[in-house]
């Protein structure tokens, strides 16, 4: 599982580097508008609109890849499994360490880890 999601983060790095470079190597609609106005430029003023060419198609291939990678990863991301022991949640821990303060018990402090800082929160 943690080879695949490396796997997918690399495709998704390598698309990302790819869209950039595409993205950066083509020339835009308006750039050959002042070319048009003086040395006579063919087709309409901002450039023929027939079939995109390779460099454009190229781009959306590796943008379709950049956006299923990131599916990938947040699916990935949110499924990582069940662990065999489930432990509880820091908020069901406050909660439960609370109503044994609450109940008399125990203290709060002894109950909550000392690496949390609802331990150092002063009580009454």
């Amino acid at each position: 599982m943690q080879a695949l999601m490396t796997v997918v983060l690399l495709l998704q790095v390598l698309s990302a580097l790819a869209m950039i470079g595409l993205v950066l190597v083509q020339h835009g609609k308006g750039a050959d508008m002042g070319a048009s106005f003086g040395s006579g430029a063919s087709g309409s003023l901002f450039g023929a609109t027939g079939s995109a060419n390779f460099l454009s198609r190229s781009t959306a291939v590796a943008a379709t890849v950049f956006f299923a990678s990131t599916l990938g990863l947040a699916y990935f991301g949110n499924n990582r499994g069940v662990a065999s022991v489930e432990q509880p949640s820091l908020l069901e821990q406050a909660a439960s360490a609370a109503a044994a303060a609450s109940a008399g018990a125990v203290p709060a402090s002894a109950v909550l880890p000392a690496a949390s800082g609802a331990a150092l929160i002063p009580t009454k």
